[in-house]
């Protein structure tokens, strides 16, 4: 299993893969106030989002705290500490 960030086009997803299912759990994206957050439940829970964060450091803090990631992995894993790369479209 990894647990990571990957870069997109308008901030980074926390995605949780086996190799083979890609689940994302958690994002962050920027908007001219900052950056909005959210982290992955399976009900609905306004709690796991947030608005106007001032800093990319502190939404990916909101949504890691959530341990969204628990909702399709029991026990511990551990989130790499890099962030992939956006893939380069069209090859």
């Amino acid at each position: 299993m990894r647990l990571y960030w990957k870069e997109w086009k308008r901030g980074q997803k926390l995605v949780l893969t086996d190799g083979q299912r890609v689940e994302e759990v958690g994002g962050v994206r920027q908007t001219p106030r900052g950056f909005d957050a959210f982290a992955k439940t399976m009900g609905y829970d306004p709690g796991r989002a947030q608005k106007d964060i001032p800093t990319l450091e502190e939404a990916k803090a909101f949504v890691e705290s959530f341990h969204p990631w628990d909702l399709f992995v029991s026990g511990p894993i551990i989130l790499e500490p890099d962030v992939v790369p956006m893939e380069k479209e069209g090859g």
